[in-house]
């Protein structure tokens, strides 16, 4: 079997940004290549008696993803292209929206024998997120009884698994203010995970939307996983920060929560939009901010009119939670 490798040069700082606009775009499986050093819990996994000297950070990444070449010398030529033009649109909205995304290069190779979509499986397991376990299709749950809440999310159809702190951190919050009333928009759903959780936690009903088309197909597969009635969580695709005709379908004032977990410099666009979105009184959570890009998450909501109402933390990664006026009209 045969793969085409489309490899991006990029910063060590943009990998999780990267990694997560080419997945929206049908990309899976990245391999990193960089020069981060390894963290205490990841040289107690190494089953090695010395490590190896590292290098010297460099600030660069290399990330890899692989599709299946086609037979045909022609398809094969012809879905290089393609997949080629949609990464560098992809990484050039990147850049659109000030991400330093570094070189930004694209190399394209070949490689045999890799069976890349399943080999991966072997790292991906079952894992808890405090009482929600999150098991992919091709494990059990073990023990039902003692489960608590169980997410079915399979990594290679869907662009979230919860495994990121920025999802666990959007999680978290959402729990603290869902009620059996609420309506929940959720921007940049991709996998749905956000809604899905919400509205078995008793979320009332959810909106998501997305530029990319696929996450209507995998909001559909995991809503049939995880039992969610399709009418209880539409989806919508589209741009709420540029599309004023998406902004319309989604509706303006209807929402007791908005939650979008995004990178910092798109938040600081979406957050004027999203704050018309909400009800008086509704809450907006957010995620996908560096620590270091806390204040300019923080200004953009307050020069929206928001209330920040806590700033919670995991990893290098923090969120901000605000409210919008009881009395706030739009």
């Amino acid at each position: 079997m045969k793969w085409i490798r489309f490899t991006v040069k990029t910063t060590t700082e943009a990998e999780d940004i990267v990694i997560s606009e080419l997945y929206d775009i049908g990309l899976e499986g990245a391999q990193i290549e960089d020069k981060i050093p390894l963290t205490p819990l990841e040289k107690e996994q190494m089953f090695v008696d010395i490590l190896p000297e590292p290098e010297e950070d460099d600030g660069i990444a290399y990330l890899s993803f692989f599709v299946e070449a086609p037979d045909e010398e022609a398809e094969a030529q012809a879905l290089k292209e393609e997949r080629l033009g949609a990464i560098r649109e992809a990484l050039e909205g990147l850049r659109e929206f000030s991400v330093d995304i570094g070189e930004g290069s694209v190399t394209v190779s070949e490689t045999e024998d890799l069976d890349w979509i399943n080999n991966w499986k072997q790292y991906f397991h079952q894992f808890r997120i405090d009482d929600i376990l999150v098991i992919p299709s091709w494990e059990k749950v073990e023990s039902p009884e003692e489960a608590g809440t169980v997410l079915h999310i399979d990594p290679g159809t869907a662009f979230g698994t919860g495994m990121h702190d920025t999802t666990q951190l959007c999680i978290r919050q959402l729990r603290k203010f869902l009620t059996s009333e609420t309506q929940l928009l959720d921007i940049g759903t991709g996998s749905g995970i956000l809604s899905i959780l919400s509205l078995m936690f008793g979320a009332k009903h959810a909106v998501g939307t997305d530029l990319d088309p696929c996450a209507a197909v995998a909001v559909a597969e995991n809503c049939e996983a995880n039992g969610i009635d399709p009418a209880d969580f539409e989806i919508l695709i589209g741009n709420v920060i540029t599309e004023e005709p998406v902004r319309q379908q989604v509706g303006y004032g209807k929402y007791d929560i908005v939650v979008a977990n995004i990178l910092a410099e798109v938040l600081v666009e979406l957050t004027p939009v999203a704050a018309r979105f909400l009800k008086p009184g509704g809450i907006y959570i957010t995620s996908g901010i560096l620590a270091e890009r806390e204040q300019m998450v923080r200004d953009a909501v307050t020069a929206a009119g928001l209330r920040v109402r806590e700033v919670t933390a995991q990893g290098e990664w923090v969120s901000v939670t605000a409210q919008k006026p009881s009395g706030a009209v739009e």
